[in-house]
């Protein structure tokens, strides 16, 4: 039987791959354990970046819904519990991680399956990738965090209208917007993707990790509680190798070797 998630180990990065290609990566329980798990193994086992993509023609539907057929059910069901038990996990995790998370998105995103990838640090879409807030569709508000993202990323007029209508965004109009990162031909998304995921990997990412976290912040903290946060940062930084191995490279026209210690 096919594993719902794929693991390549790089040297110093890991790729995660949504692997239910017949299904449009639509999730079920067992490949929101599978993620978890994988995500935090990478991140136990010392990987310095991740990149997170999808098998086949699409990266992911959201939900499978294929277990939700109201005709089959003697109740309705209690949608909280999906996402308190695995949705809502899953995004914190992915924003906790005190490293790079980069998200390749190879097809249509929809539903939570879209809001999952907005939770990535940086967003690469190719071409032909779509952003589907359906929840609309089908009676639901958005989750997996999108009601929180979508109005951090492009503002509340736009945010509202896509929830509202469910609008396809194309892959170049989410770059547009600021939704994500970049769009790419689809033929060359995983080589950028892949060499980004290394060129991270192979950077100061103690820095990098908590400049992550300083952006993250700064949505719910004053200007002087952020100038506070920068400082905290700044300190624990300046006393790592990478810090002065930076300095050192710059001041000796070389190239810095970063190790990532703290």
């Amino acid at each position: 039987m096919n594993k719902s998630i794929l693991t390549q180990r790089h040297e110093n990065w890991v790729e995660i791959t949504l692997n239910r290609p017949e299904r449009l990566n639509s999730f079920n329980a067992e490949m929101h354990i599978s993620l978890r798990h994988e995500i935090e193994h990478a991140r136990d086992t010392g990987a310095r970046a991740l990149l997170l993509t999808g098998s086949g023609r699409g990266f992911c539907a959201g939900q499978d819904l294929g277990d939700r057929d109201p005709a089959k059910m003697d109740a309705a069901p209690d949608l909280s519990l999906t996402l308190k038990e695995y949705y809502n996990p899953l995004i914190r995790l992915i924003r906790s991680l005190e490293l790079p998370v980069i998200c390749a998105v190879n097809g249509v995103a929809a539903g939570a399956g879209a809001n999952v990838a907005l939770a990535c640090d940086i967003v690469l879409a190719a071409d032909s990738a779509k952003f589907i807030q359906s929840f609309a569709k089908v009676g639901l508000v958005p989750d997996a965090g999108g009601s929180w993202s979508l109005p951090q990323l492009i503002g509340e007029a736009r945010a509202k209208a896509l929830a509202l209508t469910a609008t396809p965004v194309p892959a170049q109009q989410a770059a547009d917007w600021g939704l994500i990162w970049k769009s790419i031909p689809d033929d060359a998304l995983m080589d950028e993707a892949r060499t980004l995921a290394q060129q991270l990997a192979n950077g100061p990412t103690v820095g990098l990790g908590l400049t992550k976290m300083a952006i993250q912040a700064a949505a719910e903290n004053t200007l002087d509680q952020q100038l506070e946060l920068e400082a905290q940062s700044q300190k624990t930084c300046g006393a790592t190798p990478d810090y002065a191995e930076g300095v050192s490279a710059f001041l000796y026209k070389r190239k810095p070797n970063y190790t990532g210690q703290a």
